[in-house]
């Protein structure tokens, strides 16, 4: 989800205004995800990298998150959202990761959609975090290195149990992952869409979903 910053700045208005309107485009996506049968969708909402980005800017995102988990908490239970996190939220105050906890606990036992935010996120900080964990339980002698296979190793990635992406769309420009699910986009169609974040509609997503109906996927294989 990328282009606040822009939308705002194009606007004349602070950037944190940007962020408000981008979280009204979550609202719309969530919603237009569950009308098209959607049952898998992951919003990249704070990078890993962007801890590095003012001070003032974090603490702003950060007080958006609070008030996002606390008013539509409510609202998405309601409409069958489970709710899941991944990445570093040890980086998260206190009260956030309690929130969070509470977030994943109460939603469990929805089914309608599988909501994954990607929160301190970066995909080769979890690769990383994957192949010490598979270290570890080699020298402890748990795993036998000689077996370690693909699928084991995504196991140990933040997103266990959840499927691989089918499709990756970028807003606002963008030509590039940005550290966003490196692994697990080995075969994901890509989509790319000069929308900004905050303008991003419903419409927009159903051309998303329409461009990637287009593809012939083969996952690596010749043409039958």
């Amino acid at each position: 989800m990328d282009g606040n910053g822009r939308w705002a700045a194009s606007r004349g208005l602070p950037k944190v205004a940007g962020h408000r309107a981008g979280v009204q485009a979550v609202r719309r996506v969530i919603e237009a995800a569950t009308r098209h049968g959607v049952r898998w969708l992951t919003l990249y909402a704070f990078s890993s990298e962007n801890w590095r980005r003012p001070a003032s800017e974090v603490s702003d995102l950060t007080g958006l998150l609070r008030r996002f988990i606390k008013s539509e908490l409510a609202e998405l239970g309601r409409e069958g959202v489970r709710l899941r996190f991944i990445g570093d939220r040890g980086r998260f105050d206190k009260d956030i990761q309690a929130e969070l906890v509470q977030a994943e606990i109460s939603t469990a036992t929805n089914t309608r959609l599988n909501l994954i935010v990607a929160l301190s996120y970066g995909a080769r900080g979890e690769i990383v975090e994957a192949a010490r964990a598979a270290m570890v339980a080699a020298l402890a002698g748990r795993l036998d290195p000689a077996e370690l296979t693909e699928e084991r190793f995504a196991a140990l990635l933040s997103t266990s149990g959840i499927p691989d992406p089918d499709l990756i769309l970028r807003t606002s420009g963008e030509l590039r992952l940005s550290n966003f699910l490196l692994w697990q986009s080995a075969y994901a169609e890509l989509v790319f869409t000069d929308v900004l974040w905050p303008d991003f509609g419903a419409e927009d997503f159903a051309r998303a979903l329409a461009e990637y109906a287009r593809r012939e996927r083969r996952f690596g294989a010749r043409p039958g």
